[in-house]
């Protein structure tokens, strides 16, 4: 928890500067395959200070994420030997659930919903990043990997920016107040659902017998 809050306000301090944009980008990117925090800490922080721009916000969180996708389906269909076993031994442990349970619970749900899988994971609190590696791992199609992680990652941060935006449209200087007012309120619950999310994992991907994760 220490951890997460550490890198939440990290994400945070950059919409304070002029590279708030570009730090989006990479937030956005760096989530779809490696990094804890959600690119949404930043993309809500942006919308708070420049409403009228949530389209671009929300547009620049979609394309690096978008990237990013395809990024960790590299790391499983490429460089898997070579430290995407790190990679998903890392993810694991943010899960607090081990390699073997995330490879086949995955493998299981690619199995029974192929490319739903991955639009589940990239609209939902679900961690994106274990479908992507295991997207490129298992050998799904970049086409389809590429249409359902666009649709359901640009879903995900309209929705949360055009929110943002039409609550300081409409509310204004009142909404602005409220968050201030409540900030460690919102954000310990921001940080639950995100732990939350890495906790989800281990429902969602059940135990299955099969292939296992090759240490």
């Amino acid at each position: 928890m220490h951890i997460v809050r550490f890198l939440y306000d990290w994400m945070l301090s950059w919409a304070g500067t002029p590279y708030g944009s570009p730090a989006l980008f990479v937030f956005a990117f760096a989530e779809s395959s490696f990094f804890p925090i959600p690119p949404d800490v930043l993309l809500i922080a942006l919308c708070m200070g420049a409403p009228s721009h949530f389209f671009v916000f929300s547009l620049i969180c979609s394309l690096g994420s978008l990237f990013g996708g395809m990024f960790g389906y590299l790391i499983g269909y490429k460089f898997y030997d070579l430290f995407g076993k790190r990679v998903f031994r890392f993810i694991a442990r943010l899960c607090h659930s081990s390699p073997d349970r995330l490879y086949n619970g995955a493998k299981g749900y690619y199995d029974k919903y192929g490319v739903w899988a991955v639009g589940i994971a990239g609209f939902t609190p679900i961690p994106y990043k274990v479908f992507t590696i295991t997207a490129g791992l298992f050998r799904m199609n970049f086409l389809k990997f590429c249409i359902a992680s666009a649709l359901s990652r640009s879903a995900r941060f309209f929705i949360v920016g055009g929110a943002v935006g039409l609550l300081f449209k409409h509310y204004g200087r009142g909404i602005e107040l409220f968050i201030d007012k409540y900030f460690n309120i919102l954000t310990l619950v921001f940080i639950i659902l995100l732990v939350g999310g890495f906790l989800v994992v281990r429902w969602i991907l059940p135990k299955r017998r099969g292939g296992n994760f090759q240490a």
